[in-house]
């Protein structure tokens, strides 16, 4: 083997074990970025219950916003096939309009009762996996008033266009 050949055999080398360097130390710095400075972190173990029973357990009982102290709101939603809801388990209305005033401290208690479900909202580090009986819990500020769009990002089945709501901010 001529010197010119292990040279180029070298720089194949090279250009392979480069990639396979720099892929990783990318992803471990989008990571970093954006667990410390846009504030996404891993959704927290906060229980679970039985799917089958979330009408009967607290506080998916009694689903709906409600005020927890000056400016702090706890809103308590259940993910069921194609809707959120957020009111009374009898009220059939497919579109959840939820209203806090501006400056508000909002937290998220969300579950499903029967298939994977997500909530993203809008313009917010709010972006959850709502597993059947797994609770989910996040918290957001809003200080900008305003409609906050929020969805279902998970396909959970033909329906699934019509799972979304509103948190306005007056």
């Amino acid at each position: 083997m001529q010197r010119s050949d292990r040279l180029s055999i070298y720089l194949y080398e090279f250009a392979w074990i480069l990639p396979s360097i720099a892929i990783p130390v990318a992803m471990i710095v989008a990571i970093a970025l954006s667990s410390f400075a846009m504030g996404i972190n891993v959704q927290a173990d906060y229980g679970r219950i039985d799917p089958t029973r979330v009408n009967e357990t607290p506080p998916f009982d009694r689903p709906g916003l409600r005020q927890v102290g000056p400016n702090r709101y706890e809103a308590v939603i259940v993910a069921e096939i194609w809707r959120w809801i957020a009111a009374t388990p009898d009220d059939k209305s497919r579109r959840v309009e939820l209203t806090v005033p501006r400056g508000s401290e909002v937290t998220f208690i969300v579950t499903s009762r029967d298939v994977l479900h997500g909530l993203k909202i809008q313009n917010t580090a709010i972006n959850m996996m709502i597993i059947p009986g797994q609770i989910a819990r996040a918290t957001a500020k809003f200080d900008i008033p305003g409609e906050y769009l929020f969805v279902c990002h998970e396909y959970c089945g033909t329906g699934h266009h019509f799972m979304y709501g509103v948190l306005r901010v007056e």
